[in-house]
């Protein structure tokens, strides 16, 4: 039983998946963050654009 508890103290791969969960969640966090702000810009462009087009 005491080696079982050390094997299971000693496991750090539950940890490590954990680690990569959250790297990736933060990646992923950044990519909505950014493309939302880009998708606001580019909106804004070429919302722009047309009205220039529209005027002429």
């Amino acid at each position: 039983m005491k080696s079982l508890a050390k094997r299971f103290i000693k496991n750090e791969s539950g940890a490590t998946a954990i680690e990569y969960g959250l790297i990736a969640a933060l990646i992923a966090v950044a990519i909505i963050g950014g493309a939302t702000t880009l998708g606001t810009k580019i909106s804004a462009q070429f919302t722009t654009v047309s009205n220039k087009l529209n005027a002429s």
